[in-house]
């Protein structure tokens, strides 16, 4: 291990990785097209690339969860820190060479990896986990569901975090948003993924959450945008770790990674004094 100083930071090759939620049929997975096409990868599992019918955009198309493992760690390398047995380690890492060949020259051109969707990978994982014979009871063969559920959660952010770790390239995962109402009325949106685990702590590993959403202007017309902050008047998921990103961003990934490429002055925080603040609901003085 050694300190890496500011200048050295500096000078490297910086990805980010994104999950763009949004509601079926917003066009999220048109997103793609906003990308240039000869250094983007299309990770393709929901088989829905007819959205980007006619891109020169190169394919990939996992339809098992191994493959989706296989796929990280030839992009990603090997934890050293893992048991040879273990996903993602070096052994793994070397089948998967062995198999696919020189990661270096296959993968170099690829400055994105459009993975879509991390709701069809967490059904993937689902559907692994619950072939596993350690989830199955010993004694009546029936499948223990919490144990299902536990083993998805581990083996998600495992995934996730590998992808994660590949510092030279973007990563967007793109995944469909429920709007959830609960029993007092209130609006809530989720990632729509199997088991709470996945959902819950996604957003602490990835740099950016967006919506994409259909907002109404002032006029009464209807525009996309990318809801960049979490504090948002509409309640959608949002993170903005770069700190360069307004409110509302135009949907498109290419100018995204642009701008938060650039090196610009620390973003204010915004703050009120409390005390001339007047709470909703307050009654007057």
């Amino acid at each position: 291990m050694k300190i890496i100083t500011a200048d050295q930071r500096a000078k490297e090759k910086r990805g980010f990785k994104l999950v763009i939620a949004g509601e079926s049929g917003i066009g999220k997975t048109s997103l793609a097209k906003t990308l240039d096409p000869k250094t983007t990868l299309f990770m393709d599992l929901e088989a829905g690339d007819a959205a980007i019918e006619g891109e020169p955009i190169d394919v990939i198309r996992p339809s098992t969860w191994q493959d989706c493992r296989d796929f990280a760690t030839f992009l990603g390398g090997f934890n050293p820190s893992l048991s040879e047995d273990s996903a993602y380690s070096e052994a793994h890492y070397n089948y998967v060479c062995s198999v696919y060949g020189d990661p270096n020259e296959m993968l170099d051109k690829y400055d994105t990896i459009f993975i879509d969707s991390i709701t069809v990978a967490g059904r993937l994982c689902f559907g692994w986990c619950s072939n596993q014979p350690e989830n199955r009871s010993d004694r009546t063969g029936k499948l223990d569901t919490r144990a299902v559920y536990g083993m998805h959660g581990i083996e998600m952010m495992k995934w996730l975090t590998h992808l994660q770790h590949i510092r030279s390239k973007n990563v967007v995962f793109v995944g469909i948003l429920d709007k959830k109402i609960d029993e007092y009325g209130r609006t809530n949106f989720e990632l729509q993924i199997e088991g709470s685990k996945t959902g819950r702590e996604l957003p602490g590993i990835v740099d950016e959450v967006i919506t994409m959403a259909s907002l109404t202007s002032d006029d009464g017309k209807q525009f996309r945008a990318f809801i960049c902050h979490t504090m948002n008047q509409w309640g959608y998921p949002a993170k903005d770790r770069s700190g360069k990103l307004n409110l509302l961003e135009e949907p498109n990934l290419q100018k995204l990674f642009a701008k938060m490429s650039t090196v610009s002055t620390e973003r204010d925080m915004e703050f009120v004094d409390p005390n001339n603040v007047k709470l909703v609901g307050e009654a007057n003085a």
